[in-house]
């Protein structure tokens, strides 16, 4: 028996392969601006990022969700682009634009990027996983995450977010060289990044990779799965007990292969993904997170009801983690939250 499964927290049972009824359940971007209170808390720090980095304020949304639904699981509150920064390519944050990075297109842009100062310019948000290991209750697990090396090259090559990754893509296609260098950098500033949150109390992982879906098979391979896979080996290594989630959103029939190859313990399923495909081909392998339509909590009511218990009813009698195809979008009402905590948590099986 692995030492995960040797705990009182759901969550970590259920990573640890079992079955859990009613499963536990937590819910991506739980903490954020469908909360009056995390608007309030929003408000008072200034920027997001200066919430990122600011351990109190940050610990605070973490626990705002949990006080109103009782989740099984927090998860850091944080953003996966504080790595890029962390490493030197500065980001910001403009109000209805999103994230603005200097773009890295040379050789020389590569190149003053550091990982010299790196754990120092992470300070905040290693006290904020402190800070969460004690403030969370006994029974909820805390999630530590990082975004996954392909997803955030995307941002650090765009300078922005992107639909269809133009530069990223040609940057992998035309200069593999330079792209190689840019995602082994990734690689192992992740790495070292979620080593040190396992060591400030984070009880699993969750590896975001966004943009997945955007890459054809074989470059899903080489800039998916191997930097996933080295990541899990290198967690498994150093830290052995540690369960690691991916989420390769989009990823489609690659889902499988992904699973099957990196070695998670946990796969993360968007909603676009069959439920009875993901019974069938992912849950046998490992425990499937997922993946209610994240509008679903938006519209409430009878159909929400009913995207619950599809979800439950084809997931629920396996290993299995509930919680949305993406993350809670702003307009959400908190009541079809506590609607929907009320019915995971009401689940007989």
């Amino acid at each position: 028996m692995s030492p995960v499964s040797q705990t009182s927290k759901p969550f970590l049972r259920a990573l640890a392969g079992e079955t859990v009824t009613p499963p536990p359940f937590w819910l991506m971007r739980q903490a954020g601006r469908y909360l009056p209170e995390y608007r309030a808390t929003r408000t008072q720090a200034g920027s997001f990022l200066d919430l990122c980095y600011t351990p109190d304020l940050a610990v605070e949304v973490t626990l705002q969700p949990l006080r109103r639904y009782g989740f099984d699981a927090a998860i850091l509150f944080s953003d996966i682009l504080v790595v890029p920064d962390a490493l030197g390519q500065k980001v910001a944050f403009k109000e209805g634009e999103g994230p603005v990075l200097p773009a890295i297109r040379s050789a020389a842009d590569l190149d003053r990027l550091d990982l010299a100062g790196f754990h120092q310019h992470l300070a905040p948000v290693y006290a904020t996983v402190a800070g969460l290991a004690k403030a969370i209750p006994a029974t909820t697990a805390l999630i530590g995450f990082s975004g996954a090396p392909w997803t955030v090259a995307t941002y650090m090559i765009e300078g922005s977010g992107s639909k269809d990754f133009p530069n990223a893509k040609g940057m992998m296609f035309s200069q593999p060289e330079l792209f190689g260098r840019l995602m082994d950098l990734l690689v192992r500033a992740t790495g070292d990044y979620l080593i040190r949150q396992i060591d400030n109390g984070a009880e699993a992982i969750q590896i975001f990779d966004t943009w997945a879906g955007a890459l054809p098979e074989e470059e899903f391979a080489k800039w998916v799965i191997a930097p996933t896979r080295t990541l899990v080996e290198r967690i498994r290594a150093e830290r052995p007990g540690i369960p690691v989630i991916g989420f390769p959103r989009g990823a489609g029939v690659l889902y499988k292969k992904y699973v099957q190859e990196t070695g998670v313990d946990g796969v993360s399923i968007d909603s676009s993904v069959p439920l009875a495909w993901a019974a069938a081909e992912l849950q046998p392998h490992c425990t499937v997170q997922g993946n209610l339509d994240p509008l679903l909590l938006v519209a409430g009511g009878e159909a929400l009801d009913a995207g619950i218990d599809r979800v439950l009813n084809t997931l629920g009698k396996g290993r299995f983690i509930f919680n949305l195809g993406h993350g809670i979008v702003p307009p959400t009402p908190p009541e079809n939250v506590a609607r929907l905590a009320e019915r995971v948590k009401n689940w007989k099986g």
